[in-house]
């Protein structure tokens, strides 16, 4: 993994594996909040495509020139929030990725898809488990209007 992160409403703790409500890993503080935009845009996103969350946190990526991130499954909510299949909501700004869905098995084959800034990607349901990742970030292909370069994304889950 080579991205840096900013969690909204619980913290991701990748030394031990769980969402926390402090940043016990980096500085003790209390995780900043998710604001009620993000919220309505990640119930809007999922409800435009058949599905229902009531999204409680949000993973902030950055990837620079170099980013990726290995294939892995986003299994860490509750058993309630993963055994109802809540969505994951992905929401994509900035440079282009190559984004890579797998199966529900680590071997099973991958498709590579170009996610563009301003793209949303939602899994969910019997596909709320699959396998995922961004194996390479297209430097250069942010919209000039954002004046930024890297990819942010913004990863929206029901803990």
């Amino acid at each position: 993994m080579h991205v840096r992160m900013l969690c909204l409403g619980k913290h991701w703790n990748g030394l031990v594996y769980k969402y926390e409500p402090s940043r016990s890993d980096f500085d003790g503080l209390a995780v900043p909040p998710l604001p009620d935009d993000f919220r309505r845009l990640a119930n809007g996103i999922a409800e435009s495509v058949g599905l229902r969350v009531d999204a409680d946190l949000c993973i902030m990526n950055y990837y620079d020139a170099a980013g990726h991130m290995g294939v892995h499954q986003d299994k860490d909510e509750s058993e309630a929030s993963l055994a109802a299949g809540h969505p994951v909501v992905s929401v994509s700004i900035g440079d282009a990725a190559r984004f890579l869905f797998g199966g529900l098995r680590r071997r099973d084959p991958v498709d590579a898809i170009r996610l563009e800034s301003g793209d949303a990607f939602v899994f969910g349901g019997p596909a709320r488990l699959r396998y995922h990742g961004v194996s390479r970030i297209v430097p250069g292909t942010a919209p000039p209007a954002l004046g930024i370069e890297g990819r942010f994304n913004l990863t929206f889950r029901q803990y």
